[in-house]
């Protein structure tokens, strides 16, 4: 049952060797994406780029971090199967045009990990989570030449949702001196920007870029707070749901689809829901 199958492929009438198993591993899911691949493989697979998946990307690493928020060990299993073939398929689009293969992604990426943890591996003494991460930031550095503060912000990724690159931005800013204000003088400040946003709202201007320097300093708040700005708004997002669902059901008791309410009542309805 386990040997090697040929597959016919039907419109080219070739066949493709694969030997299937009671258990898999990562070597026969490299060789998968590889026969997906080919000539004779799927006709979706083949055509695909790294521009083409990108989002595919992005979306499963998404659903691992919700399967690891649910603490749901069978999906978070599943899910970071579907984020390691995301891996091996970028990395088989590589060694298609002879750059490198996953081997070589695991060589870069085992050097790098032996590189910063001299305290491990090396003569380094570290023996506190922060002293650690305090080596860790002088050793990237040095890996990637990095000669400014501004150049260690600048290595962080722009891909990052905004509210997470905020808070990694006042991260490194501190770690290069700047001064790290107080939770309540961060208050103060946004404070005094929103009061600056309703001025500009009565005045009909552009406000786009005062609500990015209040986010920003919310990020910051975050930090002074000792909290993730993107895992607050996350559960708030969840929260506003909640209470959403609980005044659509309250409204449904009578009959009414909210969606025939007016503006105003569900308004007076939805701060009753408090």
């Amino acid at each position: 049952m386990y040997g090697i199958i040929h597959m016919r492929c039907r419109k080219e009438k070739k066949f493709v060797e694969f030997q299937f198993k009671e258990k898999y591993d990562v070597k026969d899911l490299v060789a998968i994406v590889r026969i997906l691949r080919s000539p004779e493989g799927c006709p979706w697979d083949k055509v695909q780029t790294h521009q083409t998946i990108r989002q595919d990307f992005i979306e499963e690493v998404y659903e691992a971090v919700e399967a690891i928020d649910e603490e749901n060990t069978e999906h978070l299993k599943e899910e970071l199967g579907d984020v390691l073939l995301q891996v091996v398929f970028h990395s088989v689009l590589e060694e298609e045009k002879g750059n490198f293969s996953l081997d070589d992604t695991a060589d870069d990426v085992c050097k790098k990990m032996i590189l910063r943890h001299p305290h491990v591996f090396g003569n380094v003494q570290a023996d506190t989570p922060e002293e650690v991460l305090e080596n860790w930031d002088k050793i990237k550095m040095k890996s990637k030449e990095q000669k400014s503060v501004t150049e260690t912000m600048e290595s962080v990724s722009k891909a990052l949702p905004a509210l997470m690159r905020g808070q990694k931005l006042h991260k490194k800013a501190e770690r290069g001196g700047l001064c790290t204000k107080s939770a309540e003088s961060i208050i103060d400040s946004i404070s005094e920007q929103l009061a600056s946003l309703k001025e500009s709202l009565s005045e009909n201007q552009e406000c786009s870029e005062k609500i990015g320097d209040i986010l920003f300093e919310m990020t910051g708040l975050a930090k002074a707070l000792d909290t993730e700005s993107e895992k607050s708004l996350y559960n708030a997002c969840d929260r506003f749901i909640e209470r959403f669902e609980k005044l659509e059901k309250n409204v449904g008791k009578a009959g009414i689809k909210i969606q025939n309410v007016s503006p105003d009542v569900v308004r007076i309805l939805w701060e009753n829901e408090k």
